[in-house]
């Protein structure tokens, strides 16, 4: 078995007893084309696009080019049946919920709306533009929440993304879209602080994690600022790893998001007996390791299969570095408590980050195969290797004699979950 790094793959070199499984995702065939699934979906939702009327103005809600969700198949299908329904291409708006990302270029724009480009209004939000923004209220725990003014003043507002793990919020896709997708900058801040529990070195709430929403403090704070600008309609997808949309839910936009988030977790979660002394890691290539922050999410959902104390072995090339010029500057702090201290005073959402990786770092051994300086991995906690062969060598006497491991090629998309938890 080869893993890739970047453009390179690297054999496995681990002798057959040692290793308890291979975790892949446990995905079959679709079952039909994208376009059939798409039009299945809109079939059979409870709450159809027919509900709408000519002259009602519609803002669509989808995801910038860093989020694949298939929008270039599903956007076209979806103004159909908009026009089929006699509402017509000019009151029509498509608004990418950038978040706090960038702006979207022209061609960025072309891949995400498709041939729709040119025929359909295409906006990006922008969390800073405060006259672009509304305030709706604050949530129980004290959000501010305040949304894009198209968004919020849309006659008929209909969401739309992709389905996926989350490391914090559970699941991406549904409430997200509205926030953080078409939010304000503050919005976007004070709903990932949420994680944090309240009061000085209390750490993260034990309930924002991967593949959970019940009792999230994160996920909670998405569906109460979603209810009020409440969305008309919701269409979500599930991509395999090969950005082919795999499943679609639509309707009602809390029950279809949940209905995804079910089949994603199927799809995605792989049971696991015990947790082993090593794990051995790939993001699964560029462009999914093309920065820290993007390779995190393989680092986070692998440590779910460690043993404390343990080893890992993750493969990130990281050829753009970090994915933020003030990420590495959070590593200044030499312990997580002094990181989580000084987030709290100054909350940044890729502080965050950095504290997510500082702590497992602090969990668990990590040898972290990329281009990063090895002075800089060793100032994060981890020990730097050039190749996985390299790795295997570092991590050698760190590993019991009769040691176990389990082996993930694709660790971005793949959620180890301990049985009987």
């Amino acid at each position: 078995m080869d893993l890739k790094c970047g453009e390179k793959s690297y054999p496995v070199e681990i002798a057959p007893e040692h290793v308890l499984s291979v975790l892949r995702p446990r995905i079959g065939a679709a079952a039909g084309s994208p376009a059939e699934l798409i039009e299945r979906a809109l079939d059979d939702c409870a709450e159809p696009l027919s509900r709408f009327r000519p002259g009602e103005q519609v803002v669509i809600v989808t995801s910038d080019v860093t989020r694949p969700t298939g929008s270039d198949i599903y956007l076209p299908l979806l103004v159909a049946r908009l026009n089929a329904a006699g509402v017509r291409d000019r009151d029509i708006e498509i608004v990418i919920a950038l978040g706090i990302h960038r702006k979207q270029t022209e061609a960025e724009h072309r891949k995400i709306v498709g041939e729709l480009y040119g025929r359909i209004r295409v906006t990006d939000h922008d969390c800073d533009d405060t006259g672009a923004l509304v305030y709706l209220g604050d949530t129980a725990r004290g959000i501010p929440v305040e949304v894009n003014r198209r968004v919020a003043e849309a006659k008929r507002l209909i969401l739309t993304g992709a389905v996926t793990f989350h490391y914090f919020a559970g699941f991406g896709g549904g409430r997200k879209s509205l926030l953080p997708g078409v939010s304000s900058r503050r919005s976007c801040m004070a709903s990932h602080f949420a994680l944090l529990n309240q009061g000085e070195g209390s750490g993260r709430h034990p309930k924002a994690v991967t593949g959970n929403l019940e009792g999230n403090p994160v996920h909670e704070a998405m569906l109460e600022a979603c209810a009020m600008r409440p969305p008309d309609f919701i269409l979500n997808t599930v991509l395999a790893p090969d950005k082919r949309i795999l499943a679609a839910f639509a309707g009602e936009w809390r029950s279809a998001h949940l209905e995804g988030c079910r089949f994603y977790a199927d799809a995605f979660s792989h049971p696991i007996t015990e947790r082993a002394d090593l794990v051995v890691v790939s993001c699964g290539g560029f462009p999914k390791d093309i920065n820290l922050i993007q390779a995190h999410k393989s680092m986070e959902y692998a440590s779910r299969a460690l043993k404390p104390g343990g080893v890992m072995i993750l493969l990130a090339e990281c050829r753009d570095g970090y994915g933020n010029a003030t990420f590495f500057n959070w590593f200044r702090y030499q312990s997580c408590g002094e990181l989580e201290s000084a987030l709290r005073k100054r909350y940044e959402i890729n502080g965050q980050t950095a504290w997510s990786v500082k702590e497992k770092a602090e969990r668990f051994r990590i040898v972290l195969v990329s281009q990063l300086p090895p002075e800089e991995v060793a100032a994060m906690g981890m020990i730097a290797a050039e190749t996985l062969q390299q790795a295997f060598v570092q991590a050698q006497p760190m590993l019991p004699e009769g040691f176990r491991a389990y082996v993930i090629p694709e660790g971005g998309i793949v959620l180890p979950v301990l049985e009987g938890r």
